[in-house]
């Protein structure tokens, strides 16, 4: 008994007398060494397929931009305006000496929640934090985009879209504004669709190569549309987002594009049609007659021809069709003919990673703007000179000087053309 306690009183001796020779620093290791040890025996075998659990957010991205405007700078004629384009520019009043309210004006606050949730499922969600009513109230919240993309091969070259979506009509309506030179989209594509947007069921169809190519056009700043697909097709309200179908008839629409390589250069033709019924609901004055209101003929085909800026880019699109017009001389809406479209030539100066565009860019229409009051008639012929300037990725800078004859009138404005010029400002942020 005593010699057992004896060698054990020597044995911690000896223990004692190791851990002394020890410095801190291998101490230090060897507790990391075993914890380490031990965390890795807690984590699942990732070599036989077993994986962390995914979480809901893993599968959701968000980013968005803003932008703030100004057009108070040189202008020769506050009525100068364009409802469609941006509320802060010029004004409709009819008082003689009207001036307009051309202060810092918030244009688009946008976030973009998008995901594939499923591995046939992506969805997309954009609300705009900077819409602005009729009323004079700015910065409401209104849904842009609400829709699922529903795919039917790996590949994803073969999808069917629904929701409130972007209708496949023109190239400059696809592009998202945070991508556009112009500061605003031309008359006479954007006047067949407020907003660029409605609610329907759309179908699109391109192989894998041509959606990379898509998203190259956009990715290295070459001003693309986006991917809306080689060939779409589709049905909608045709009443413009966020309203309610004003009849029972839905408007078809129908787009085929493809952007070619050439030696170094990237083209991209397109043509675009749609037909329906527009039904008021609303925007007719008082003692202005409308032979149908509920179905007035609403019908469209459009061209577009796009070469991308390597360096030099020309855009251009032009569309014809029938749809309502406020008639001044007999106080009515009528079915009538229209057309126009637009030239955009730009060029594509890189300095190391910072991006300059000079643009320039002339439009033209002569039509009616159904969602307008009395579809308001319009004869548009405006000159555009402008520069963007992106220093970095998160923030670009416009400047625009426009030269514009504007002819818009309507039953309180039946004689309104008006002449001007102005320099419009924008900031933009990306995030």
């Amino acid at each position: 008994m005593i010699k057992r306690k004896l060698v054990a009183v020597l044995l911690l001796m000896n223990f004692a007398a190791i851990a002394q020779d020890l410095n801190k620093q291998e101490v230090k290791n060897e507790v990391i060494r075993i914890l380490d040890s031990i965390n890795k025996a807690k984590l699942p075998d990732t070599k036989s397929g077993v994986s962390n659990e995914e979480h809901w957010y893993d599968r959701i991205s968000l980013r968005g931009y803003a932008q703030i405007r100004y057009n108070g700078l040189f202008s020769t004629n506050d009525k100068v305006s364009c409802e469609q384009c941006d509320k802060s520019w010029g004004t409709t009043s009819t008082e003689p000496d009207a001036k307009s309210n051309n202060g810092l004006f918030i244009r688009r606050a946008r976030l973009v929640f998008s995901g594939q949730v499923h591995p046939n499922v992506f969805f997309y969600f954009q609300p705009d934090f900077a819409s602005s009513p009729s009323t004079g109230i700015q910065n409401f919240v209104q849904i842009r985009d609400l829709y699922f993309d529903l795919s039917f091969d790996k590949k994803k070259e073969y999808r069917v879209r629904v929701g409130q979506s972007k209708i496949p009509y023109g190239f400059e309506n696809m592009q998202s504004s945070s991508i556009r030179l112009a500061l605003d989209r031309n008359d006479a594509m954007n006047s067949a669709i407020l907003n660029e947007r409605d609610l329907g069921i759309f179908f699109y169809w391109a192989p894998a190569e041509i959606r990379e190519r898509f998203a190259m056009l956009v990715k290295d700043g070459y001003k693309g549309s986006g991917d809306y697909g080689v060939f779409a097709f589709g049905v909608y309200n045709g009443q413009i987002a966020n309203k309610l179908d004003g009849n029972r008839d839905l408007n078809v629409v129908a787009r085929a594009t493809y952007p070619f390589i050439i030696g170094s250069q990237i083209i991209e033709p397109g043509i675009q049609a749609y037909t329906g019924k527009w039904a008021f609901t609303g925007e007719i004055s008082p003692g202005v007659k409308v032979n149908d209101p509920q179905y007035v003929k609403d019908q469209r085909v459009g061209a577009t021809f796009v070469l991308y800026p390597r360096p030099f880019g020309i855009q251009t699109e032009y569309n014809i069709g029938t749809g309502p017009r406020y008639n001044k001389v007999t106080n009515t809406v009528d079915e009538t003919d229209l057309n126009g479209g637009y030239v955009l030539l730009n060029y594509k100066l890189d300095i190391k990673k910072q991006h300059i565009y000079p643009f320039a860019k002339f439009q033209y229409y002569d039509g009616g703007k159904k969602y307008e009051k009395d579809a308001r008639s319009y004869v548009v012929r405006d000159y555009e000179i402008g520069i963007e300037w992106q220093p970095f990725k998160a923030f670009e800078l416009t400047a625009e000087y426009v030269i514009a004859d504007r002819t818009f009138e309507d039953s309180v404005l039946p004689i309104n053309r008006q002449q001007g010029n102005l320099l419009r400002l924008q900031a933009q942020f990306n995030f």
